[in-house]
């Protein structure tokens, strides 16, 4: 069965029908800010002591006091060490349903508590990058499905369960954990479905997800206002 790209994954979690433009198009590029504002997820270390006349330079979505606070409560959690130092980097991954680009797999470290017997070392973890903000909690639904679809690959090429996966977002300083919950799980069989099913436009939405879309306009989506539904 034909592989599902991650992005599509998310995509078709958000809304099939921009799927299917994105698909017509082959528009699959990262506008250059956003691909700025990934690149700093590789340079916590550098950043986070830097002062302010470097951190007003970049495309960061806090003030420079605020990005070096959350980045100090980051330093602070036990992946730090591997999300600096990650075992791989803008890597490639190829599951049983799904494939593409994972920007990082961070290798654990290991107990170091002696045992009769050697303990399994820790599974890797794999790491999304996002450009935007994250929501007041954990990660936003496209999100958590593509994470959930990087660490279902991972665990495909390294034949060992994965429970977990990391969404970074570098231009706020903070990263959010996804659980491989039953709820997620469930999110992403449906997303795969639904990308796998699409052979002309979905039905249209017509919700709050079309006012940031590009392709609004071609959509034909019609969003009405309150005063207008009221009369």
């Amino acid at each position: 069965m034909t592989l599902v790209p991650f992005s599509d994954l998310a995509r078709a979690a958000y809304c099939p029908r921009q799927l299917y433009y994105v698909r017509r198009d082959d528009e699959r590029s990262v506008p250059p800010k956003a691909r700025e504002r990934i690149d700093l997820a590789f340079r916590y270390d550098e950043l986070v002591d830097a002062p302010d006349r470097v951190l007003r330079r970049l495309p960061l979505h806090r003030s420079p006091a605020a990005y070096r606070r959350n980045l100090d409560r980051l330093r602070k959690r036990e992946e730090y060490g591997s999300l600096v130092d990650p075992a791989i980097e803008r890597g490639f991954l190829s599951g049983k349903d799904c494939h593409g680009t994972v920007h990082k797999v961070l290798e654990p470290a290991a107990g170091t508590e002696e045992s009769d017997e050697a303990a399994p070392s820790p599974p890797p973890i794999p790491t999304l990058v996002s450009s935007g903000e994250p929501p007041a909690n954990g990660v936003w639904e496209p999100q958590a499905v593509r994470a959930v679809g990087l660490a279902k690959a991972l665990a495909w090429e390294r034949e060992r369960e994965i429970d977990r996966a990391l969404v970074e977002y570098p231009a706020v300083g903070v990263v959010r954990e996804v659980r491989l919950t039953l709820r997620k799980k469930a999110a992403y069989r449906e997303a795969l479905r639904a990308a796998r099913s699409i052979d002309g436009p979905p039905p249209r939405v017509d919700d709050d997800r079309c006012e940031p879309c590009d392709y609004r306009g071609e959509c034909g989506t019609r969003r009405r206002s309150i005063r207008s539904l009221l009369g």
